[in-house]
């Protein structure tokens, strides 16, 4: 039974008065040629598919959040940067503000990725160069000198060390004179998506969902607005998962940490508003964008009748996206602005949050200031020129659009189907970890992976300039080089760093920590006492390492 005439009516009087309540951009709502567009399209007939498509700002919200769309608040542009020290990544954020950024992303080199110290003998050759370099608090306050914190919404993509990198940033505000409690941002902290695809963890996982769920206790009770929980399924894409595994893999981790939060008593009304999505828009245009809309309604649905979610907030799932990184070739670069361009668009026709604009020059180095500018210029094109702003769902209700969010939607449930009957318990959580450990997660997009660099090599798929129209003017591009010399800065002036820091209030703060990493003490407090005194991420890290030992993954054949 599809809705009838009378329920789609009630429907778009309920969306109506949800729009009139609704603030709304100034400005003229038309076609290039003038034209007056509503704010949103819905069927003159009964359709057998309106329950499942619905209107934008209701349950199950697969046409979008809010009854406004992008004419109440257009996506935030939020690009992703960082390399080299802290001055040189705070002289490229001001930059992406200055030029209309709406929001901060950090990129952090792999050493800090990894929870360890610029002259950390496993650093060397690697501070700076796929990221920025953050060793202490004082890193943190270079980082944002100049960028009031309370007036701008950082995310930063770190799951491993993210808590100590977290209360650095806290340190930060509060160095600025800005109230933890006003802060508005996104963590990552995502720890399975590390054993599943990206591999940078630092403990086993009992003791990273320990500190995932102390930080989720810390934010719901201190920092209300803030997101501890960024739920990354661009990792799972990258790696060469099908739409179907990233979709499915990203729900099921957001559903353990649902689990988690349960578990720890909290509810799950208060919560849930704290997680949110970062999703990768890959090059096939309507696969990505029904991905996101089946998204939304797998969410909400779950939520509300799995695990009892009543408010819409709780409901929601807000996400991030990134033009897809391993879309990007090397042959013919200037052909990666086009690429960008169009998966850009996807994300934007699918409701995207917050986006980010990959550099035509990321598969060779890190942006360039013109490359970075032009991804940008990416947004602000599609933002300010193409008018796809002025309708909620455009793609709402089209045949194609429509079987493709359903089909993804019971891929995805299949899905989860198995990762349930992996588990011991029937939870998501049981089934996360028995699928980590198996290395069932991995086979799986290993297996993707292969399927389609046969497809590629067999020209059954096609990558122009890769194994179609290879012929090319282009001329070698100028990229960006981090020099050698960001090491040795970075490591004298952490030298420096600890020659002059009271040495008996670091030692006394990570003594404190260890103490309640052997309790049932919320850890956020001790680990944030260490920032302020200037411990390094190194010496915080490797403290927890040698409390919980390192995790090896199980070798599989």
């Amino acid at each position: 039974m599809g809705a009838g005439m009378d329920e789609i009516t009630a429907g778009r009087a309920r969306w109506q008065a949800r729009y009139d309540a609704s603030r709304v951009r100034d400005g003229e709502f038309t076609t290039l040629s003038g034209l007056e567009v509503e704010p949103v399209y819905g069927p003159a007939a009964p359709d057998p598919r309106f329950e499942r498509i619905g209107w934008p700002g209701e349950f199950p919200f697969t046409r979008g959040l809010y009854a406004t769309g992008y004419r109440g608040k257009p996506w935030t542009i939020r690009q992703f940067a960082g390399f080299g020290n802290a001055r040189q990544t705070n002289e490229r954020y001001k930059m992406i503000l200055s030029a209309g950024g709406g929001g901060l992303s950090v990129a952090f080199d792999m050493p800090t990725l990894m929870g360890r110290d610029s002259d950390d003998p496993r650093a060397l050759g690697e501070v700076g160069h796929c990221g920025v370099a953050i060793d202490s608090a004082a890193d943190m306050d270079e980082l944002f000198e100049g960028i009031p914190l309370g007036d701008v919404t950082t995310s930063m993509t770190i799951s491993g060390p993210a808590i100590p990198i977290f209360c650095m940033y806290l340190v930060a505000a509060e160095r600025q004179g800005v109230p933890i409690g006003s802060l508005d941002g996104t963590l990552q902290t995502d720890i399975f998506k590390e054993y599943i695809a990206q591999k940078e963890w630092l403990f086993p996982p009992n003791p990273h969902l320990r500190l995932i769920g102390d930080l989720m206790e810390f934010c719901a009770a201190e920092i209300p607005a803030y997101k501890p929980l960024s739920v990354s399924g661009y990792h799972i894409r990258e790696a060469g998962s099908t739409a179907a595994q990233e979709l499915a893999f990203t729900l099921a981790d957001g559903f353990g940490y649902v689990e988690l939060g349960l578990s720890r008593g909290l509810d799950v009304d208060r919560f849930a508003p704290g997680l949110s999505f970062f999703f990768d828009a890959h090059i096939d245009f309507f696969e990505e964008i029904a991905k996101f809309r089946a998204a939304r309604r797998i969410w909400a649905r779950w939520m509300r009748d799995v695990y009892g979610a009543k408010s819409e907030k709780a409901q929601w799932l807000r996400f991030h996206t990134q033009t897809a990184g391993v879309s990007l070739t090397a042959q013919q670069p200037d052909n990666n602005i086009v690429r960008t361009a169009v998966e850009a668009l996807a994300a934007v026709l699918g409701g995207t949050n917050s986006l980010h604009t990959n550099a035509l020059d990321e598969v060779l180095a890190l942006p360039s200031a013109k490359a970075a500018e032009i991804a940008l210029r990416t947004q602000q094109v599609i933002m300010e020129e193409t008018e796809v702003a002025n309708v909620v769902d455009p793609l709402g209700g089209s045949w194609y659009v429509e079987a493709l969010t359903d089909r993804l939607e019971a891929e995805a449930e299949a899905i989860f189907t198995k990762i349930r009957e992996m588990g011991t318990d029937g939870t998501m959580t049981s089934g996360i970890l028995r699928g980590i450990e198996d290395g069932w997660f991995m086979s799986e997009i290993a297996e993707a992976a292969f399927d389609y660099q046969r497809k590629l090599e067999k020209g059954e798929k096609k990558i122009v300039g890769v194994n179609c129209h290879t012929g090319t003017v282009e001329e070698p591009l100028e990229i960006l080089r981090i020099s050698h010399e960001v090491e040795v800065e970075q490591k004298r002036v952490l030298a420096e760093r600890r020659a002059t820091r009271d040495q008996a209030a670091v030692d006394v703060a990570l003594a404190r920590m260890i103490e309640a990493a052997r309790s049932d003490a919320n850890m956020i407090g001790p680990i944030l006492e260490a920032c302020r005194a200037e411990a390094t991420l190194g010496e915080i890290c490797g403290a927890l390492r040698d409390e919980w030992g390192d995790y090896m993954e199980p070798p599989r054949f």
